[in-house]
């Protein structure tokens, strides 16, 4: 394993597996965190949500605006019961900001202190390209970002559209629902600018799950967790669908890709979102 696919922009180096070269990569512009695409009306890098005056060592819910929907973190790890909410996300999650009084080390800073463990891009058998982790992660732990071009409704639509059954699909459309006002569904696109998580594949049995977590601006931020202790060298995978139940098309009305991840409970397919169709 060498090199750094992230040029030094995350907290530790995203290699490669040995004897591939990121020439070999597909072109695309490396950016940690979201940035603001076509159809986007909010800039993700702007800071639009205020900050705690709390100026205890760490934020409580009791106390904290920041926690107003509750505490989703203990010791940096999510909350199991946030985790058996599902693909629902009843209750929206956000972290203190920089606007906040309270310390680094408040408990309610997770995701935005980055990638921290040691992942590394590879070449698989038929799927190709994916991610495994070079260390042990622990249930509950923050892995990583689906980060990429924030897009609006209709620029997703036509991106989707335009694709043919070899393109890959990197949009991911995930829909909120309770709990805040102005919640719906949000188009993130890595396949022009976007992180590691953009070469992570898709499973019916995934080792992550995926968060939309708020930090400093109102765009969620697509957070990888782990939902089970992962080994070294273990491939992750998340469920493209977010866990939705799909709604049935016809076979004839749209061209659907065979899922490749082996799974007992595979259900053949990739997840299409049909939302944008």
């Amino acid at each position: 394993y060498g090199g750094d696919i992230s040029k030094g922009l995350e907290n530790v180096p995203v290699c490669i597996e040995k004897g591939l070269c990121e020439e070999g990569l597909p072109k695309f512009q490396y950016t940690p965190e979201n940035v603001q695409g076509v159809g986007c009306d909010v800039d993700p890098s702007e800071v639009t949500l205020p900050g705690c005056s709390c100026r205890s060592a760490s934020c409580v819910p009791s106390s904290c605006p920041c926690l107003r929907f509750g505490l989703a973190y203990t010791e940096g790890c999510f909350l199991e019961q946030r985790e058996d909410s599902g693909a629902s996300y009843s209750q929206p999650v956000f972290e203190c900001n920089v606007l906040c009084v309270c310390g680094e080390s408040c408990q309610s800073r997770v995701v935005q202190s980055g990638l921290q463990t040691r992942l590394c891009v590879f070449r698989t058998e038929n799927r190709g390209w994916g991610v495994v982790t070079l260390e042990a992660i622990g249930r509950g732990r923050f892995v990583c970002e689906y980060a990429g071009e924030v897009i609006g409704f209709e620029e997703a639509r036509r991106r989707q559209l335009s694709q043919t059954p070899e393109d890959k699909n990197y949009i991911i459309a995930v829909q909120e629902h309770g709990g805040l006002q102005g919640l719906g569904v949000t188009f993130v696109d890595p396949a022009f600018m976007g992180n590691v998580g953009r070469f992570l594949n898709h499973s019916c049995n995934p080792n992550l799950i995926m968060m939309p977590v708020r930090v400093h601006s109102v765009v969620p931020r697509l957070a990888l967790f782990s939902s089970r202790d992962i080994e070294p060298g273990e491939e992750l995978t998340f469920d493209y669908s977010g866990g939705h139940t799909e709604k049935r098309v016809g076979a004839g009305d749209l061209q659907r890709k065979v899922c490749l991840c082996a799974e007992q409970n595979c259900t053949g397919f990739l997840p299409l979102d049909i939302s944008v169709l």
